[in-house]
């Protein structure tokens, strides 16, 4: 059973990270946020946050060795804090991000949760870093993310606020529910004695998940034409190929090349 329960939570990962760009809002989703009401901002923003893999593998980071309820409101309040901060503020004011870039950084901090988890700093220090701060500062970085993710919808002025507080109140609710699942299922797990082996396994594949994603993310953003393009369309990609295959060439360099017909009669006969 404790085999059970760590090959499947592997095979979790690799699903999750397997369906790193389904991340954006799809067509459909586009057309029911622009004739719905703020219901269906709700909807959205919590149907964003239960299939925003990264946001989950931070928020199963967060909770992973909380053992009291009372450290899960703290700790979820700080990160929940800190996103909302950024999506209402970015997107009033209308800061954006590049999607690649700033899905790079939420994938770092995936990392960076999974590295605390298994000892982090005090390993290296003696001493950690204030947990909270920095769950309160990814929070930021996250908000920044899902904000430029509401911004891909053309939100108009009236009734914008709204709009805006009725996707964060769906994130929320996404989380809330996302949490349900994660606390039950840890605090079903904690009480097997395989749990601490198992955490150091969990831990290092929460850490190979961020890498995975943040290679991906910095692929995508290598290879877009435009700075703002967003998704990663296949055709995009070819010719990101393409372009980069049909570099100029450099100063001087046009004059070392020998025309083929010169090759096959080098006197000029």
């Amino acid at each position: 059973m404790n085999r059970t329960l760590q090959i499947c939570f592997l095979l979790s990962l690799v699903f999750l990270t397997s369906f790193a760009s389904a991340h954006g809002m799809s067509e459909t989703e586009k057309q029911s946020i622009l004739q719905g009401g703020n219901l269906q901002y709700l909807k959205i923003g919590a149907t964003h946050m239960l299939t925003g893999y990264d946001h989950l593998l931070f928020v199963f980071g967060i909770v992973f060795f909380l053992t009291t309820f009372m450290d899960v409101v703290k700790y979820i309040t700080a990160f929940t804090i800190g996103h909302s901060i950024t999506l209402i503020i970015a997107t009033l004011m209308g800061v954006t991000v590049n999607y690649f870039l700033i899905d790079a950084l939420i994938a770092l901090s995936v990392c960076y949760i999974g590295y605390e988890n298994l000892g982090g700093l005090k390993k290296i220090f003696g001493k950690g870093l204030n947990m909270l701060w920095i769950v309160f500062i990814f929070g930021l970085i996250h908000g920044l993310g899902l904000s430029t993710r509401l911004q891909e919808l053309p939100l108009g002025d009236e009734g914008i606020v709204w709009r805006i507080l009725s996707f964060n109140l769906g994130i929320e609710l996404g989380q809330i529910a996302a949490l349900c699942v994660m606390v039950s299922l840890l605090f079903k797990w904690r009480r097997t004695p395989s749990f601490l082996k198992i955490s150091n396994v969990s831990n290092n594949a929460l850490i190979y998940a961020g890498v995975f994603l943040f290679l991906f993310q910095m692929h995508g953003y290598s290879h877009t034409l435009d700075p703002d393009e967003f998704p990663f369309p296949e055709d995009s990609h070819s010719h990101a190929h393409e372009k980069m295959d049909r570099s100029p060439p450099t100063p001087g360099e046009e004059y070392l090349k020998i025309p083929e017909e010169s090759l096959s009669d080098p006197l000029g006969l």
